[in-house]
């Protein structure tokens, strides 16, 4: 029997999500994970929750949109978790989109952007990047159409690091059709200094067609557990709500969140780390490499285009595992100072001066 009747066959064509690789006994710098750890308190608010597993979590997810919507200083009606921000943008397209609608984004960004939209049985509406690699505001604006229901704003974006400044998104804002929503994916707002990069739920948090997505996997370190948010107003929120995967946020995530959640000075203290190793990393990089862009997030971004694969298999051979994206550049996490150290090294033997002359620049 021919299965692909069985399916959809225009999923044929759609590129799988591919994760960052981890190879045993190597430096994993390809996933944008903190190094240090979960946050205290968080194991023993795992091995507490594990004790109830036999029984379902809580649906509504409570007492953590109660704590994130106090710490944002927002009503509870306005938030949503569910698995990774990255299942929050899914379910917001299925929220906003039919078939044939049109989902607006730049690229290269996130590459599950892509996924949500061919699943949502969306149209992507993909706009270059400008040569310095961020969004292209200005471009995507003129191809908003009366079928554009959702536009996503990676900011900082994933994976070249690029910010949106405030002023921009005003602007971008003042332009998009009331019934049109925009999403400001901030998974990466904890590492961001540059004052001009506004928080996006502060600036913007208070218009009906603006959804503000977060999560825990990065800076507060529950990769793991899948753990993300969304906030909204309240409609469009309630409307989401109805389409999230029943008991998605597992009692473990919601028992670890809560922990994760009291320990912000020491989040902090380690955003500054990795902080402090992003612009140390990229004070070198740009010796080498000078096209590669300033980064808000915890990790930076080579444009070595055709040359990625090649950069990232020199890598792996010295013991540093990178995130190459074939033709158009590598992201690099930043790890600990040793870690940034061996990828350091690696990169010099690339790109530095003594490099060999088979890895031409």
């Amino acid at each position: 029997m021919d299965t692909r009747s069985l399916t959809r066959p225009d999923l044929a064509a759609l590129p799988a999500y591919i994760p960052g690789r981890s190879v045993p006994g190597a430096i994993k710098l390809a996933s944008n994970e903190v190094p240090f750890g979960p946050l205290p308190g968080v194991i023993e608010a795992l091995t507490e929750a594990a004790a109830g597993v036999h029984r379902y979590p809580d649906m509504g997810v409570v007492a953590l949109k109660n704590k994130i919507a106090q710490r944002l200083g927002v009503a509870p009606e306005r938030v949503v978790t569910g698995c990774g921000s990255v299942a929050l943008a899914e379910h917001l397209a299925r929220t906003a989109c039919l078939p044939g609608d049109q989902i607006l984004y730049s690229w290269r960004s996130f590459e599950a952007y892509p996924i949500i939209a061919a699943t949502t049985g969306a149209e992507s509406i993909k706009v270059p990047n400008t040569p310095e690699h961020a969004h292209d505001l200005k471009a995507m604006a003129q191809a908003v159409t009366d079928r554009t229901r959702l536009i996503l704003l990676c900011n900082p974006n994933n994976p070249t690091g690029t910010s949106l400044r405030h002023a921009d998104i005003e602007e971008f804002l003042s332009s998009v059709p009331a019934d049109t929503i925009v999403v400001l994916d901030e998974a990466y707002r904890e590492f961001v200094t540059d004052p001009d990069v506004t928080d996006g739920l502060l600036a913007f948090g208070d218009r009906p067609n603006v959804v503000v997505l977060r999560t825990l996997s990065k800076a507060w370190g529950l990769a793991g557990l899948r753990v993300g948010y969304l906030v909204a107003q309240p409609d469009v929120a309630a409307a989401v709500s109805k389409v999230v995967t029943p008991f998605s946020t597992s009692s473990a995530a919601q028992a670890a969140a809560m922990a994760a959640l009291s320990q912000e000075a020491e989040m902090r203290r380690r955003c500054d780390i990795v902080i402090a190793e992003r612009e140390r990393v990229h004070a070198t990089l740009v010796k080498w490499l000078p096209e590669v862009p300033a980064s808000q997030a915890n990790f930076v971004w080579l444009p070595l285009r055709d040359r990625a694969v090649e950069f990232g298999q020199v890598c792996e051979m010295q013991g540093v595992i990178v995130r190459p994206f074939a033709g158009d550049g590598v992201r690099v996490t930043i790890g600990t100072p040793e870690e940034n150290d061996a990828f350091l090294a690696a990169a010099e033997t690339y790109l530095g001066p003594e490099r060999d002359q088979s890895h031409p620049a």
